[in-house]
């Protein structure tokens, strides 16, 4: 299966962004913590043109903090000031204003000498859909301004919102890219829910996922569905759906004849990895 999404109020949205840069001080970019790279809009650089920026890794909460650990170091490395954060909970988010103005310090500074009094920070929020950038908007306005779902594209539109009198965020639609060089990234995002389920082949998704979690958080995994002993083969098809079945029937996923309802029990399964029930959990790691 091929998984592409790119609506067309993605292509405008990537047009009003580019509009928009010149009022622009700071760019927070935010990630999905469970999977940083397969989240990171590859077309994100040659759009924001250089801009300060500040990576948020949001849904920690979701991840495996030791792999967002050597994530944020790795970010780190490469130059980026970087925060993990839960914007549902709001754990983290108050760094978020702190940091964007240490990446405009020499900006405030040289205004303050020439006697200026700084105005707002003028900050864009960029990320792909389904990541938490409206919930993430309303913890750091302190109130439920921007549209939230546990769905991708409910943002459609751009709006300026005031934090405080020190900063004012431009919120805007999540913006995937037109083709995914690859097909895992693809999956990936499924998987966490950055794509729209209605186009997608649920049980593939879910497959891909099982795959994963067999291989890497076999014991959280094992744990939530009672089952026994991990397959022999994670990469053998037949052994990755006998775990689906087994998964089916502790769910009570049955229809005529005894057999597994294996699209019901994908969709059962997908609910529960997005909402945590299966452990903390990252679908890719750096090293």
């Amino acid at each position: 299966m091929t998984i592409q999404w790119f609506p067309g109020h993605m292509t405008k949205a990537r047009r009003q962004i580019q509009d928009k840069l010149k009022l622009i001080d700071v760019v927070i970019e935010l990630l999905d913590a469970r999977l940083p790279m397969s989240s990171r809009n590859p077309m994100i650089d040659e759009i924001l043109q250089g801009k300060p920026r500040l990576i948020v890794l949001n849904k920690a909460d979701l991840a495996d903090p030791g792999v967002t650990k050597q994530w944020l170091e790795v970010f780190k490395q490469e130059g980026h000031l970087a925060v993990a954060v839960d914007a549902y909970s709001g754990q983290g988010i108050k760094d978020i204003p702190l940091l964007a103005k240490e990446l405009l310090k020499d900006k405030l500074e040289k205004q303050r000498a020439k006697g200026m009094n700084p105005r707002a920070v003028r900050a864009l929020i960029v990320g792909i859909p389904n990541v938490g950038k409206s919930t993430l908007i309303n913890r750091l306005a302190g109130r439920n301004i921007a549209a939230t779902g546990d769905r991708p594209g409910v943002t459609k539109g751009q709006q300026w919102i005031k934090v405080g009198t020190d900063m004012e965020l431009l919120d805007t639609p999540g913006i995937l890219w037109p083709k995914f060089e690859d097909q895992n990234v693809g999956y990936r995002l499924a998987v966490t829910g950055a794509i729209r389920e209605e186009i997608l082949n649920v049980e593939d998704i879910a497959f891909f996922g099982v795959k994963y979690l067999v291989k890497y958080y076999w014991e959280p995994f094992s744990s939530r569905f009672e089952l026994k002993e991990p397959p022999q083969d994670p990469d053998n098809p037949h052994d990755i759906v006998a775990v689906m079945e087994a998964v089916g029937r502790k769910r009570g996923c049955i229809v005529s004849g005894g057999r597994v309802d294996l699209e019901k029990a994908s969709g059962i399964l997908l609910r529960e990895l997005r909402a945590g029930k299966l452990g903390r959990y990252s679908m890719e790691a750096p090293y």
